[in-house]
């Protein structure tokens, strides 16, 4: 369970309705084939032991004895081995009949957990055989052992604090108030259900929304495992439609119409991570709930669940262009407020051929078509200098032409050379000084013409810079709105590219293809031979990798070892151990030392759910000392 991840399966067998010994032969060899694949918890079906449709027969004394016996083998089978199992099956307590759920593991019957709410319409007939069952825990006597027995019991393991686990059945979901929620506010991480909810049309996708809704609200994974073939068809149809879900996404799902087990790692931390996040998550605790230990190891579990090497980026199309749209649409509405807000009769916006100012361009022709106002008040500068190549330039100017706003040309070469003879730098030295003169004068030439034209000077500086502190202060770093500070590198690329596939200018959709496939760079050193010669991505590393060290440090508080082993599974095949962790050191290292930049951040509109705003999101002492982080960096 090492960094908070434990393997987790649904299963649903080949049953015979009121077949016992059959039922509890591929149970047993279900669970026995899932500790070989190094799963630490399995769930089955409601009333596996016996069958959900046995009707009437669950009044017979024999098959409830036979169902209890079928429970002690199935807990002996887990003796020797690392896992634990949940089975259903119907149990008297107290000369009542309950639809229970039982916890075994390590060769025991940990705990007995009741259906709370007994469905008794349509379809459903259980209240003439079973009674609710209770929130109370008390106690049952099986082959000898005192069992506890009520909904209020967590099972946790001293393996790893954050595995919780809790119990609901079926019909619990379905409720206006299902178990789950108190279970999951007394600390449970893990809810399991044990289901057999029948087939109909589209039922699928109602029972699809319950589940990830359940494990969004609640922060947790949720493990459906439901009822298939082998029930009675005599109304019915169930079609083992198994469900395992973290925090609102479906993680594995089966095949329905196919009795499967499907099985994923569950990330306990990173739900940890996302409750204490949300002050109004109010863990109550478990004062009212009996805490039962489970004997599990300490493993290093394989992660096969897919990782986003993107987190930022969806990579369903349809997907992301509803989510260009949206998150064009904020940047625009932030700005026009602006606009609108400080009676700005211009905006004036750098345009150097990149993408970041590209982006923010785009974002205000849209903030002053709804607006009304005329694009010719939109002044478009671009300020050649040292390092700017015929590519770059000729993309700006056809760029800004093409949008139809005013575009003005300022050569800064001389002011920066007067610069440096004022300050007395040698031009030949190609230090942060001569690189940092030119973004300098750049942005003391578009606040001038800003205040001469009574606009307001548009930021174009985006989240992953920012996150490293790739900004001159007071330079690039300044504006009066910053339109992408919360847009990550690797995003705006596609935001760019939705817009290129919008546009009817042939000319507009030309020049923006081509600062697409332009390296990204500051053009601050001079070219060699006409073409780019610093590449950000050489000198501070790749930005789709620190984006996804930015996403999980940032969303979920990860440790720099999760970070890496995450990574090493999302790039596997593109980026080596070595390579990861060498820019991993550099993302930690800039993060912590530029954080007095981001302190004084211009305001920008938030777009997504990580956001370094000081105002918002991220407020962090700007001296504030990695050395733990470095220390943990240095043993990987």
């Amino acid at each position: 369970m090492k960094d908070g991840f434990v393997r987790c399966a649904s299963a649903t067998v080949d049953i015979k309705v009121a077949d016992t010994d059959y039922n509890t032969s591929n149970i047993i060899k279900a669970i026995e084939d899932a500790a070989q694949n190094d799963i630490k918890l399995i769930v089955f079906p409601e009333l596996c032991i016996t069958g959900y449709t046995c009707g009437d027969l669950f009044l017979q004394k024999i098959l409830i004895d036979s169902a209890k016996d079928s429970l002690i083998k199935i807990a002996k089978a887990t003796e020797n081995l690392d896992i634990t199992a949940v089975v259903g099956l119907p149990y008297v307590a107290e000369q009542t009949l309950y639809n229970c759920a039982a916890v075994v593991n390590g060769g025991r019957i940990k705990g007995l957990v009741p259906k709370l709410n007994i469905p008794n319409y349509a379809e459903f007939y259980e209240a003439r055989h079973f009674t609710a069952g209770k929130n109370e825990v008390t106690y049952v006597n099986i082959n000898g052992e005192e069992v506890p027995f009520g909904a209020n019991i967590l099972f946790k393991t001293d393996a790893c604090e954050d595995f919780v686990l809790a119990v609901e059945i079926c019909e619990d979901l379905w409720t206006a108030m299902p178990p789950s929620v108190n279970h999951a506010l007394a600390g449970a991480t893990i809810i399991a259900n044990l289901s057999a909810s029948n087939e109909v049309i589209a039922k699928d996708e109602y029972r699809e929304m319950l589940v990830k809704s359940q494990s969004a609200k609640l922060y947790c994974g949720y493990i459906y495992s439901d009822a298939g073939y082998g029930e009675s068809t005599t109304d019915l149809v169930f079609a083992g439609d198994n469900m395992i879900a973290e925090n609102g996404t479906i993680l594995a799902r089966s095949k329905r119409f196919n009795n499967e087990c499907v099985y994923i790692e569950l990330d306990l931390e990173r739900l940890v991570g996302e409750r204490k996040k949300s002050n109004t998550y109010n863990i109550v605790g478990s004062e009212k709930y009996v805490c039962v230990k489970l004997d599990m190891n300490i493993g290093d579990t394989k992660i096969t669940r897919y990782v986003d090497k993107q987190p930022f980026v969806p990579s369903d199309d349809k997907k992301r262009e509803k989510r260009s749209e949206e998150i064009l649409s904020i940047q625009s509405l932030g700005l026009k407020k602006r606009l609108d807000h400080t009676h700005a009769k211009t905006a004036v916006v750098g345009v150097s051929g990149g993408l970041d100012s590209t982006l923010a361009l785009l974002v205000t022709v849209r903030a002053f078509d709804s607006l009304n106002i005329d694009r010719k008040n939109i002044i478009a500068v671009t300020m050649p200098c040292f390092g700017t190549t015929d590519r770059t330039y000729n993309n700006a100017v056809n760029f800004a032409n093409s949008l139809g706003v005013t575009l003005k040309e300022v050569n800064i070469k001389a002011a920066v050379n007067q610069h440096f003879a004022d300050i007395e730098h040698d031009p030949n030295v190609y230090d942060v000084t001569y690189e940092n003169s030119q973004a300098r004068e750049r942005t003391q030439i578009l606040m001038d013409v800003a205040n001469k034209s009574g606009g307001l000077v548009i930021g174009t500086g985006d989240m992953s810079e920012l996150a490293l502190g790739w900004a001159t202060y007071n330079g690039d770093h300044m504006s009066m709105y910053g339109v992408n500070a919360g847009v990550p590198k690797t995003l705006i690329r596609y935001l760019v590219d939705y817009e290129a596939k919008r546009t009817n200018n042939d000319i507009l959709k030309k020049t923006l293809q081509d600062i697409l496939d332009t390296p990204v760079s500051p053009e601050l050193l001079p070219p060699k031979d006409g073409k780019i010669s610093q590449k950000t991505e050489h000198i501070v590393g790749p930005y789709e990798l620190h984006d996804f060290f930015l996403y999980h440090l940032m969303r979920f508080g990860s440790k720099p070892s999760k970070i890496l082993r995450l990574a090493e599974v999302a790039f596997e095949g593109i980026y080596d151990r070595e390579v990861i962790l060498e820019w991993l050191k550099v993302f930690y290292r800039r993060f912590f030392a530029q954080q007095f930049k981001r302190s004084c951040l211009p305001d920008g509109p938030k777009v997504g759910s990580v956001a370094l705003s000081p105002r918002g999101d991220w407020r962090m002492p700007s001296d504030a000392s990695y050395q733990i982080w470095a220390k943990e960096l240095e043993t990987l």
